[in-house]
C-alpha cells in the first residue's frame, strides 16, 4: 500500500486524531468514501459512453466516404 509500513500508518492516524478529534474523524472517512464512490461511478459511466460512441464515429466516417 504505497510503500507505507504499519508505523507510518499509525503515525498518520494519530496526527489525524489530534487534528480533527474522535468525533469528526468518522465524518471525514464517510465523506472520503462517498467521494471515491462517486468518482468510480463517473468513470464507469464515461467508459460506457465512450464505448457506445465509437461505433457511431466509425459509421459516420464510412458514410462520409461513400
Amino acid at each position: 500500500m504505497f510503500g507505507l509500513g504499519w508505523q507510518e500508518l499509525l503515525l498518520i492516524l494519530i496526527v489525524l486524531l489530534i487534528l480533527f478529534g474522535g468525533k469528526r474523524l468518522p465524518e471525514l472517512a464517510r465523506g472520503l468514501g462517498s467521494g471515491i464512490k462517486e468518482f468510480k461511478k463517473a468513470l464507469r459511466e464515461d467508459e460506457t459512453t465512450s464505448q457506445n460512441e465509437k461505433p457511431k464515429e466509425i459509421e459516420q466516417k464510412t458514410e462520409k466516404k461513400d
